[in-house]
């Protein structure tokens, strides 16, 4: 039996080491299209800030990690999958065979079509490589733009500041960390970088990036409604999408992502899907989604491959949750945080404080729910969306005073108990 996977991210890297484990007689290949050993993105800002060296970044301490379980290696780009033939056209080398094949290729940056994106000093933040030429001008005291403020663009916002840079954040969007965060909290989220010295515009769209050799600037960015941004140096951090732009052709079925069933199996039997790649299903709304974070991906990662090797795993469906550290601002959100129909919501708010919480209640369940700068009891918090738990009088308790999660939880379990 031979087993391919495509991708060395985090849902790779687990899908190999699940297969090396559970099928030792089994030829297991790893293929990805980065020089470097298999490291994490996430990682990625803490290179940046100079916490960590590039090897701090690597999924594995030991780079000999893959070699040493037998995993085979092979580093290009995938440039077709053959479903029919099983087989994989690479960029570059021979055709590779396979008998089951996990695809998980992670996400792609998403480039928005503004002139001047393609120049030299205009970069993404998606790979080792792009950190590399960021490193080469965000120095102390370099006027950097980031364009876009969502949890990607927050989490390198924080990078940059700790590098000394002169920061501003442009996000289209009308709040901070729009998919994340409902206007109350992220424009809290706004009003605390403006006050860590990060102009943020919001509401705010750049036109067009410009070389400018005059005054000492390289580059001029036009923005609508505000006057042109000064700098040296561009980060462009707009979102990421799927990276399934190889499967054209392949007879596999892509919406957002790979759409797989409920054992991460694609619309072509023996090929299976995991990680940023897989359109499985939210576990709150019993609709399919891409949840595009680190833990879902090794989840599923390993999920996918006991399924690959004959040992049938039901993958029951993740949850919409991120925990975001804002220059030292503390935001959580978790399932159906944006409400249901039909539903109640309760929220409590002190600017002053940063503080806010916001919780969804579907009957006497809670189902989704936002905290900023309110760290205690969150894990309880998520808890009580998993578990589904009954509330009952419990949830007028909270919707008193939203902050009594823990008594809540304690409370409604001793009901059910009982």
């Amino acid at each position: 039996m031979r087993h391919v996977i495509i991708g060395a991210g985090p849902a790779g890297v687990t899908a190999a080491e699940t297969l090396r484990k559970q099928d030792p007689a089994a030829e297991v290949v790893l293929i990805g299209d980065e020089p470097e050993p298999a490291y994490s993105r996430m990682a990625i800002p803490y290179y940046l800030s100079n916490k960590i060296g590039e090897r701090g970044t690597y999924l594995r301490h030991d780079p000999d990690h893959l070699d040493k379980l037998g995993i085979g290696q092979i580093q290009s780009r995938v440039t077709r999958v053959d479903g029919a033939a099983k087989q994989l056209q690479l960029a570059g080398k021979d055709p590779v065979g396979f008998d089951r094949l996990l695809l998980a290729t992670g996400s792609n940056p998403i480039k928005p079509p503004i002139q001047g994106l393609d120049q030299p000093g205009v970069h993404h933040c998606w790979t080792l490589e792009d950190a590399r030429n960021i490193v080469k001008y965000a120095e102390p005291g370099s006027r950097v733009v980031l364009m876009g403020a969502g949890f990607i663009g927050c989490i390198i916002m924080e990078a940059l500041v700790a590098r000394g840079v002169k920061l501003t954040v442009v996000e289209m969007g009308d709040r901070m960390v729009p998919r994340m965060m409902d206007q109350a909290s992220g424009n809290l989220i706004k009003q605390w970088c403006l006050g860590k010295g990060v102009d943020v515009h919001t509401s705010t769209r750049v036109l067009g990036v410009e070389t400018s050799n005059s005054g000492g600037v390289r580059f001029r960015l036009t923005c609508d409604p505000v006057d042109a941004i000064d700098a040296d140096l561009v980060v462009v951090a707009a979102g990421v999408k799927p990276a399934t732009g190889y499967l054209d052709g392949s007879g596999i079925e892509i919406g957002q992502g790979v759409v797989v069933n409920d054992f991460l199996e694609s619309s072509v039997p023996g090929i299976y899907a995991a990680g940023d790649t897989c359109e499985g299903m939210d576990w709150g709304t019993g609709q399919r989604a891409v949840h595009a974070i680190q833990p879902v991906a090794a989840e599923t990662g390993r999920t996918a491959a006991l399924n690959m090797c004959g040992r049938p795993t039901r993958h029951t469906g993740s949850m919409a949750m991120n925990v975001l550290d804002t220059l030292g601002l503390i935001s959580v959100s978790y399932g159906q945080w944006m409400g249901v129909d039909g539903g109640d919501e309760v929220h409590r708010i002190d600017e002053s404080a940063y503080r806010y919480i916001k919780l969804q209640f579907q009957e006497d369940r809670l189902v989704g729910a936002i905290t900023l700068g309110m760290t205690e009891h969150v894990g309880v918090l998520r808890g009580l969306i998993q578990t589904r738990l009954p509330l009952g009088r419990w949830k007028q308790h909270l919707m008193e005073d939203p902050t009594r999660i823990m008594e809540a939880y304690l409370g409604a379990a001793q009901l059910t108990a009982g």
